[in-house]
């Protein structure tokens, strides 16, 4: 293959349905602009029926929505939470926020989820929720962790960050926990730029949510003719997108299906095309287990070490295909120390697959000859020599 300067694969590119001008368009002429408008209904009614869930506010980001869950939790100073070391800051940051302590649990090594087996082990008397991240939107094991947290009175938050389409066991993500976040970031399945969505299953969350995400006041009720004025009931800020936001979200979300395709098309050609490749090279592809389906949100290589890694980066950028690595140990980072703890047994899982995870292009728009040449690109390094 020959070297380029020029890159041709970059490795993320926004996919737009074809609907998200017009539905724009239509918010703009019909109004109002602000959030909860008709367009809000509509993407939250579709969000709720694909995630199998029972209640979705949509946030203007998914670390908002993680926000509102220690909220919604009322964390106080000295409070814990387990989360995993390897996931975005968000997920600790939200407890974090409210004078808590995230607890890092290490990932296991096959999925890089949350390692179920050592969560026990940092449960104290200050423990008040597990937050499980999906990665890659593959499941967590959560059977265990639902079990752990009713023997210990936890509440199970999903980041769901990765998961929208992924089911665990038949139950479709998101809708497990007793709240779940989303995120519709320009690099997630479903995007409108900058977005998010909280997830509520179980019920008795749902008003208090509403509240906090409307500043504190219960102006929904107002609207709905519940109340004769609305006023500050509550601690909350300005989670609520404006319409126009949902009205690009409620675009990608009725063309949910035909964005899986896409994507999942791209996934099991790496997968099966490289699967030769891996073996000889000694390098672990992406690790699926028979009773979960994932999403295809992306799609990684395990290198033999840091450096194979590094030169592969290089590599690939030569051949014109950005690649990328992906979370640094929340543990060992300047505010994970400072505002949290590391579980009982450590987190060298994570500290490993840090340095060696290399992550491939994978979005909607890509073309068979994009996938070509990825898979090309990758088959012409050797990490040994």
């Amino acid at each position: 293959m020959t070297r380029t300067n020029q890159l041709s694969v970059p490795f993320n590119k926004a996919y737009l349905t074809g609907n998200e001008t017009s539905y724009m368009k239509q918010a703009m002429k019909g109004g109002p602009l602000t959030g909860d408008g008709p367009f809000t209904k509509r993407a939250s009614a579709l969000l709720t029926q694909i995630l199998g869930a029972k209640h979705s506010l949509l946030t203007t980001s998914c670390t908002h929505a993680l926000d509102m869950t220690a909220l919604l939790l009322d964390l106080e100073p000295g409070d814990e939470v387990i989360v995993p070391s390897f996931t975005f800051c968000s997920t600790a940051n939200a407890c974090a926020l409210r004078g808590a302590v995230p607890v890092f649990v290490d990932c296991r090594p096959d999925t890089l989820n949350l390692d179920e087996r050592q969560v026990e082990a940092a449960v104290t008397g200050r423990t008040k929720a597990i937050v499980v991240v999906h990665y890659a939107g593959v499941a967590v094991e959560m059977d265990a962790i639902e079990a752990i947290a009713r023997k210990h009175g936890l509440v199970v938050i999903e980041d769901n960050a990765h998961g929208i389409g992924g089911t665990y066991r038949g139950r479709k993500l998101g809708s497990i926990g007793a709240m779940a976040t989303q995120s519709f970031h320009e690099t997630k399945n479903v995007q409108c730029g900058e977005g998010g969505a909280l997830i509520l299953n179980d019920d008795t969350y749902f008003e208090r949510a509403e509240i906090i995400r409307e500043k504190g006041t219960n102006r929904g009720q107002f609207f709905r003719g519940m109340v004769d004025k609305y006023r500050w009931i509550d601690i909350g800020s300005s989670y609520l997108p404006s319409d126009l936001l949902a009205a690009f979200l409620t675009a990608q979300l009725e063309h949910f299906t035909d964005i899986q395709r896409r994507r999942k098309h791209i996934w099991n050609s790496y997968h099966q095309r490289l699967a030769t490749w891996a073996v000889e090279q000694g390098v672990a592809q992406p690790s699926v287990p028979d009773d979960r389906e994932h999403p295809a949100h992306l799609y990684y290589l395990l290198l033999p070490d840091l450096d194979s890694r590094q030169r592969m980066l290089k590599h690939l950028l030569g051949h014109g295909v950005l690649g990328t690595f992906h979370y640094q140990p929340l543990h060992l980072s300047p505010a994970g120390m400072k505002f949290g703890r590391t579980g009982p047994e450590g987190c060298p899982v994570t500290e490993d697959v840090a340095d060696r995870l290399l992550r491939l292009p994978l979005y909607g728009g890509m073309a068979d000859a994009d996938i070509d040449l990825v898979i090309g690109a990758v088959e012409s390094f050797h990490p040994r020599g």
